[in-house]
C-alpha cells in the first residue's frame, strides 16, 4: 500500500507534511493521520497510508484508531467538568462521593489522588476478563475491595489501566452516565470511549513492527533509567506488566474497541483528538481558571510504575523522562502520550492543539521518534 499522504496543510506548517511524509517513506508509518489547531484554526489536517497491512485497505480522512493512553486526558476532562458544575472538591474524600471506597485504609484517599496517579492502586490483583472490564461498575466494586500499594497521596506510580476505572467512577456516580456517553454529549461525537459496530468496522487495524525493529538501541540501553523501563517490561510481575496486562487483550478485537475502556479505549481520528485539545484550550470544555490549575504540576519524580521521571497535573501528564518533547513545548505543553507513539497535546501560552494517531505500534525506547518530530516541527514554524 502506499504511503502517499493526503490533506492540506497552511504554507507557514509544510515542515510538519514533509517530517510526515518522511516517516512514510522510511517505514516509520503504515497508516496513520495528524491535524494541528493553531489559534483555533485548522493548519494541518493529514492522512496516509494503509489502515489495515492486511488487506491494503487505505487510510481516509475519517479512519478512527484507538489511541490508548491517549484516553486518560479526555477522561479527566471529564471529571474536571463534572467536579465543577456539581461543586465537588478534589481535595474532598472519595468516601464522600462512593463510600465503599474506604475500604482497605483508603479512606483518606481524595479525588486528586485518583487524577494524579497517587491513589496506590496501580494494578488489578484479582484477574479480570475483557467482558467485566466493558462494566465500569464491576470494575470500580473490584478496585474499592482492594489494598493500597502504597498510602494515597505519598507518592504516585502509573495506574495504566486502573486510572480509568477509578476517575470514571466519580463521573458515573455524579452523573448516571459512563465516561463514554459523557465525553461524546459533551466534548464531540467523533470521541468513542466505547465504539459501536459502524465505527469500529472502519477503525484502523494496530500493527508492530518486525521483531528487530522493536529492540532497544545500544545509545538508549546506556541510560539507567531508561534501562530500569526495559527491564520493567521485561519482567512479568513488574508493577508496569502487571497494571497494564489485566485484563490481556487485543486492541483489535471488537469487544475491546467497543468495551469502553476509560484510561485507554478511546476511538477517534486525529482531528477529532486535535478539536478535543483545541476546544479545552479556547475554554469551552472547562473554565480557564479550572485548567490552568489541571495542568499546574502537582506531582514529578520517580514513578513507583514506570521507574523513571514522570510528572501529573490532575489527569494531564506534564513532559518528564516518561513524555519527552522538544525544547520549546516543555515549558507549557500538557497532555498524554498513548502506547505505540499516539498523542494529544494542548499549549494554553500558544495556543495550541496537536494530535497524531498511528496504526503501527512503535515503542520510544527502540527510538520512536514520530510524535516528537511533528511536535518540533509545529512549534519551529510558531
Amino acid at each position: 500500500m502506499s504511503g502517499r499522504v493526503h490533506g492540506q496543510v497552511d504554507r507557514a506548517f509544510r515542515a510538519v507534511r514533509e517530517v510526515f511524509e518522511a516517516d512514510f517513506a522510511n517505514g516509520q508509518n503504515v497508516g496513520a493521520a495528524v491535524a494541528v489547531f493553531v489559534d483555533g484554526r485548522a493548519v494541518v489536517d493529514l492522512w496516509g497510508g494503509a489502515a489495515d497491512a492486511r488487506t491494503g485497505r487505505p487510510w481516509v480522512h475519517d479512519t478512527p484508531a484507538i489511541t490508548f493512553s491517549c484516553t486518560k486526558a479526555v477522561t479527566a476532562t471529564a471529571a474536571l467538568a463534572v467536579a465543577h458544575e456539581t461543586g465537588v472538591d478534589w481535595e474532598a474524600p472519595v468516601t464522600n462521593w462512593w463510600p465503599e471506597y474506604g475500604a482497605a485504609g483508603k479512606g483518606a484517599t481524595v479525588l486528586a489522588d485518583l487524577l494524579t496517579h497517587s491513589a496506590g492502586l496501580p494494578v488489578l490483583e484479582q484477574p479480570a476478563t475483557v467482558e467485566q472490564a466493558a462494566d465500569p461498575a464491576a470494575m470500580a466494586a473490584l478496585l474499592a475491595r482492594q489494598r493500597p500499594l502504597w498510602q494515597p497521596g505519598t507518592e504516585h506510580g502509573y495506574h495504566a489501566l486502573t486510572f480509568g476505572w477509578l476517575v470514571g467512577e466519580f463521573v458515573r456516580r455524579r452523573t448516571d452516565s459512563t465516561v463514554g456517553e459523557f465525553v461524546r454529549r459533551r466534548f464531540g461525537d467523533d470521541l468513542w470511549i466505547g465504539a459501536p459496530p459502524e465505527v469500529i468496522a472502519r477503525a484502523a487495524r494496530v500493527g508492530f513492527p518486525p521483531a528487530a525493529e522493536r529492540a532497544w538501541t545500544d545509545s538508549t540501553a546506556t541510560d539507567a533509567a531508561v534501562l530500569r523501563l526495559a527491564q520493567a517490561y521485561q519482567d512479568p510481575d513488574s508493577l508496569l506488566m502487571r497494571g497494564s496486562t489485566n485484563p490481556m487483550a487485543s486492541a483489535n478485537k471488537p469487544e475491546v474497541l467497543a468495551g469502553g475502556w476509560p484510561a485507554s479505549g478511546l476511538v477517534t481520528t486525529a482531528r477529532g483528538l486535535a478539536r478535543f485539545y483545541r476546544d479545552l484550550v479556547a475554554g469551552t470544555l472547562l473554565p480557564p481558571s479550572i485548567l490552568r490549575e489541571a495542568v499546574r504540576e502537582q506531582v514529578r519524580g520517580p514513578d513507583a510504575v514506570l521507574v523513571q521521571e514522570s510528572a501529573f497535573g490532575l489527569g494531564y501528564m506534564l513532559p518528564a523522562q516518561n513524555f519527552v518533547l522538544p525544547a520549546a513545548a516543555r515549558p507549557t505543553a500538557f497532555g498524554h502520550p498513548g502506547a505505540g507513539g499516539a498523542l494529544g497535546l494542548g499549549d494554553l501560552t500558544h495556543r495550541v492543539a496537536i494530535a497524531f494517531v498511528p496504526n503501527l505500534r512503535r515503542d520510544w525506547l527502540s527510538g520512536d521518534r514520530r510524535a516528537y518530530d511533528l511536535v518540533r516541527a509545529v512549534y519551529d514554524a510558531l
